[in-house]
């Protein structure tokens, strides 16, 4: 539409610029529709440059060739050489360029030219089409190229996005795991030891104190590892120095050689635990190292919630690319319900959780458990490529089986 006006309004133009000159043309209206088809190519100039080139200057030529006298400035076609400039190929665009120099030249030859006056005109218009083309070709080029780069950034600040909120997902689930691990372990021996006070008082004071001083220890202990780990949250990176008053209260990360704490505590608390290592300790990765250790310590948190009065056993296995954990229970004394003749203890509890008896289990089986325990057990393993193995035990335990990758 554009270019139609454009067309439209140069004719015109054209053919007012004759107007004073009509007496001296014969016959005046081929010189007049040969002024005004020129501009008519430049309707379809952005579509086609060089068939409108080659349209508008053929029709200039015609009439210089009739020699008509006076001839107004060739606009059509430098607007047209123009666009060849700025949208066509190299290949196209030196070809015309020295065609539309040839047709200059040829023109300049026919009589009812003023030399070298019209040839320095015939030059410096379409010199200055030519540079214009050239100029507008290279800000479309550079604009073009700023809305690619723009796009990228655009499309890499999404895929940046994407990515920091799939690690905050993770690092949300992962803190979780690490919150259940401490809070559950630590408030479960708060709890057994709390009724084993209620339950000595007042015929055993001293073992009664002895049950209140572990409370105490334990709590102090939760209170740290969560310090521990709301110190790590609260302190940026910008202030991660040994310097910076959050960092003096960080205690080492949890591991298989701090393994003796865990089982001090709940020895404290009432359970019977036998502790074997085979094979030489290798150098495991940090995440298999605290992955193995909240096994055992959720394992044995749940042994002491739900089959008191039984007795835990923990062994470590390493191997050249594996670590193996496992911590079995012998389970609760079985009660049995004479209506129904069901036996009913902690194996069978944790079972109904999700777990079945003896087979691998892969983290969505108990996604949908009663507590987290278990579910958080699946995911530390299957986020290590590890493989997990739970369920009851003959005749009243239950086992807790993870094999570990090295590294």
């Amino acid at each position: 539409m554009q270019d139609s006006v454009l067309a439209l309004g140069l004719a015109m133009l054209n053919l007012l610029s004759l107007l004073p000159y009509r007496a001296q043309m014969h016959p005046l209206w081929l010189a007049l529709f040969l002024v005004s088809a020129q501009c008519v190519p430049l309707a379809w100039r952005r579509r086609w440059p060089v068939p409108a080139l080659l349209c508008s200057g053929l029709i200039r030529n015609m009439y210089d060739v009739l020699q008509f006298g006076y001839a107004p400035l060739p606009l059509a076609p430098a607007i047209c050489f123009a666009t060849v400039a700025e949208r066509s190929r190299p290949w196209i665009r030196w070809p015309t360029l020295i065609c539309t120099a040839v047709g200059i030249a040829y023109a300049m030859r026919l009589p009812g030219h003023s030399l070298p006056y019209d040839a320095v005109v015939q030059a410096f218009i379409f010199g200055t089409a030519w540079v214009i083309g050239t100029l507008s070709r290279s800000r479309r080029a550079l604009v073009a190229e700023t809305a690619r780069r723009a796009e990228r950034a655009e499309a890499e600040l999404d895929a940046a996005a994407a990515r920091a909120a799939s690690a905050a997902a993770a690092e949300r689930v992962r803190i979780a795991r690490e919150l259940h691990d401490v809070v559950a372990h630590h408030v479960s021996l708060i709890a057994v030891q709390a009724e084993a006070v209620g339950a000595l008082l007042p015929a055993r004071p001293d073992s009664a104190a002895k049950s209140a001083d572990l409370i105490a220890a334990t709590a102090r202990q939760a209170m740290t590892e969560l310090r521990r780990l709301l110190g790590v949250l609260r302190t940026s990176s910008r202030s991660n120095s040994l310097h910076h008053p959050e960092r003096t209260e960080l205690t080492p990360a949890a591991s298989l050689s701090r393994l003796d704490e865990v089982l001090d505590a709940v020895r404290g608390a009432g359970l019977p635990v036998s502790y074997t290592v085979s094979g030489s300790p290798g150098g495991l990765s940090p995440s298999i190292d605290l992955t193995a250790y909240r096994i055992v310590q959720e394992a044995l948190t749940n042994t002491l919630r739900h089959a008191p009065g039984s007795s835990a056993r923990v062994d470590v296995s390493y191997d050249a690319d594996t670590v193996t954990v496992r911590v079995t229970d012998t389970g609760a004394p079985a009660s049995v319900d004479g209506a129904q003749g069901g036996v009913s203890n902690g194996a069978a509890s944790r079972a109904s959780d999700g777990a079945a008896s003896g087979a691998p289990v892969a983290p969505g089986a108990l996604a949908d458990a009663h507590g987290y325990g278990l579910a958080g057990i699946a995911e530390r393993v299957a986020s290590c490529g590890g493989s997990l193995t739970v369920g009851p035990v003959s005749p009243f335990g239950f086992a807790v089986t993870a094999r570990l990758p090295v590294r």
